[in-house]
């Protein structure tokens, strides 16, 4: 597919059929996702791959939110359809680390230095490459997160370790009609004058 075909075709999927996706499509996501630029090639990214029913389940039932003031049951109908969930982690030790080292000219592991989290950026840009793959691979994907009150029981269900916070979670698998409607179906894409400044602001 052409690249600039795959830029106008994706979009996020929140419901899939029950076609498998092949081992193969599932290790090209992964591989296309570590070719992503990351700060100082820290490569402080990791990703837990689950395509196991019983581990899809365990995801679901850590990371569903309880009850909240928003109707999440469309989105979590569909979504839960989805037969492959890749968890993008990221470890701000790794960044702090690697910029502490000779050839970065940093003596210390201060997180003042960095202006963003670069670790949460480039585990971002990864995991954008996810999606794209999968749209070059004739497939649909989400990318969501997790929230705050559900991350202890993640950590617990999958032996997360401390030094490792997800970015958010790429879900991936055949489209299929229907799901919950995103922010698309109810927001104009801003014209590209009023986002984009030549020169100066």
């Amino acid at each position: 597919m052409e690249f600039q075909d795959v830029v106008r075709r994706r979009r996020m999927v929140r419901r899939f059929t029950d076609e498998p996706v092949t081992p193969e499509t599932v290790d090209r996501l992964v591989h296309n996702a570590v070719r992503a630029p990351s700060a100082g090639f820290s490569q402080g990214w990791s990703f837990l791959v689950l395509t196991e029913p019983e581990d899809r389940e365990r995801f679901w039932t850590a990371a569903t939110p309880g009850s909240s003031q928003r109707d999440m049951s469309a989105w979590l109908a569909g979504m839960r359809t989805a037969p492959v969930l890749v968890v993008a982690l990221c470890s701000k030790d790794a960044y702090l680390g690697r910029y502490a080292e000779a050839d970065k000219g940093w003596t210390d592991r201060d997180e003042a230095r960095w202006p963003v989290p670069y670790w949460h950026v480039d585990a971002g840009m990864a995991s954008l490459l996810m999606l794209q793959t999968a749209v070059d691979e004739g497939l649909g994907a989400c990318f969501f997160g997790i929230g705050a009150g559900e991350m202890p029981a993640f950590r617990e269900a999958f032996g997360v370790p401390d030094a490792w916070v997800q970015t958010g979670v790429v879900a991936v698998g055949h489209p299929a009609d229907g799901g919950a409607k995103g922010s698309p179906a109810r927001r104009r894409r801003k014209p590209l004058e009023d986002v984009v400044h030549r020169g100066r602001w």
